[in-house]
């Protein structure tokens, strides 16, 4: 692993390649001539239909055109060829629209994929990557703390030819669509006698396997965010067969970090998508309004807010471009100092970006009139959501003391 001073600060001049600005461009175009064009359908589809956990059939609709044009799973390297910064710059823009990533087949929690057997490739990942199916992921657990992710007490164990379940989980995001077959459950396989960070191991849970219960459906703001949803589950005494434990026993926090990394960057990239939209409708506002004669436009608070939100989206995609690159030239290993970072400010600073425009629309911004309440809410979670900023913090802050003091010379 190469030390902190052998990774460049700034990005090499030719990082992306032919076809991932070729991929870039396409995906632009995509959602300007489709993905946008289609929200308005989307919302009216999910207001008409009997009940709010469906799929409106234009999803349907966006994705079968996306694959069409070969923009499909495009966040696979394998499959797409994309590099993590040549997709991330992809995430960005999908991310500038609710309906955006799952239209190209690439929204969570179906990326969580990694290391399956041959049984769950057949059952599990073909249906996925074909779009068929959608996934949900049970890692935190209401009764222990799960910012420590040591303390998951679901068991998983071994019975003859079948791996037994029990415990329950919540915020599996993802498992009101209907779509949703399977969970992705993080649970424990060893003793005390194992080292804490082999005691757990990922599993493909059938959702229609017997015990396995939706104890109720969680709100975030008050709001269940139907069709997608995240539920609180109860598994009791469910059996699964061997081969559906991922890469092996005991290899869970493996898999997890081996995912975390590009998935953070992409969830950043996103971030960053929303934030633009956010200036965007910041923006169109301030020359609608016109407070004490003038409009908003000419007041110099709202001036002052729209060039602090500028800086920030360019400080902010620097910062997840850098870790992305990290990640390619060096490994997932090496980068986690700058992926801790992006985890940790790139939502905080979307979220203030964000507050600025509720403020700027006034009563309209916190109404359902526009997106912004929706996208505060979203991205809120996103503090809280593969750890929270205060564990990222103390990693940061140890990370930093280390690395100081292996170069300092004093």
């Amino acid at each position: 692993m190469p030390s902190v001073d052998d990774i460049m600060p700034v990005l090499d001049t030719n990082v992306i390649s032919a076809k991932g600005k070729e991929t870039l461009e396409k995906v632009k175009l995509f959602m300007q001539d489709h993905v946008y064009p289609a929200e308005a359908v989307y919302t009216q589809q999910l207001e008409e239909s009997s009940t709010k956990w469906c799929v409106p059939p234009v999803i349907e609709e966006l994705k079968s055109k996306a694959r069409s044009q070969g923009l499909w799973n495009l966040f696979l390297p394998g499959i797409s060829g994309l590099s993590v910064l040549e997709y991330a710059l992809i995430a960005e823009e999908t991310g500038k629209s609710r309906i955006g990533p799952e239209a190209f087949n690439c929204s969570a929690p179906g990326k969580n994929w990694s290391g399956h057997s041959p049984s769950i490739y057949d059952r599990g990942t073909v249906p996925l990557l074909e779009g068929k199916i959608r996934s949900c992921f049970s890692m935190t657990e209401p009764q222990v703390a799960s910012s420590d992710a040591t303390n998951m007490e679901c068991t998983i164990q071994r019975d003859g030819n079948s791996f037994v379940i029990n415990g329950r989980k919540w915020w599996s995001s993802g498992a009101g669509d209907p779509r949703c077959k399977v969970a992705i459950l993080m649970g424990r396989t060893g003793d005390d006698s194992t080292p804490r960070h082999k005691r757990h191991s990922m599993i493909l849970v059938p959702l229609d396997t017997p015990g396995v219960k939706i104890v109720r459906m969680l709100q975030v703001f008050g709001n269940d965010q139907a069709p997608h949803g995240h539920a609180e589950f109860e598994f009791k005494n469910v059996r699964v067969p061997l081969s559906n434990i991922i890469l092996g026993e005991g290899r869970g926090f493996e898999i997890a970090q081996g995912r975390l990394g590009p998935g953070r960057i992409h969830h950043c990239m996103r971030c960053i998508g929303v934030s633009e939209i956010t200036l965007a409708m910041m923006c169109a506002r301030v020359h609608q309004r016109s407070p004490f004669g003038k409009t908003l436009a000419h007041q110099g608070v709202v001036q002052q807010q729209i060039a602090e939100s500028r800086l920030e989206i360019e400080a902010m995609r620097l910062m997840v471009l850098k870790a992305a690159y990290t990640i390619d030239k060096y490994g997932v290993k090496a980068a986690r100092k700058q992926v801790g970072m992006i985890k940790i400010m790139v939502p905080r600073t979307t979220l203030k970006i964000i507050d600025r425009a509720i403020q700027i629309h006034g009563g309209a911004g916190v109404s359902q009139d526009y997106p912004l309440s929706e996208m505060f809410a979203l991205i809120r979670t996103l503090r809280i959501a593969d750890g929270p900023d205060e564990v990222h913090l103390m990693s940061l802050g140890l990370q930093e003391m280390r690395d100081q003091m292996q170069k300092s010379r004093l």
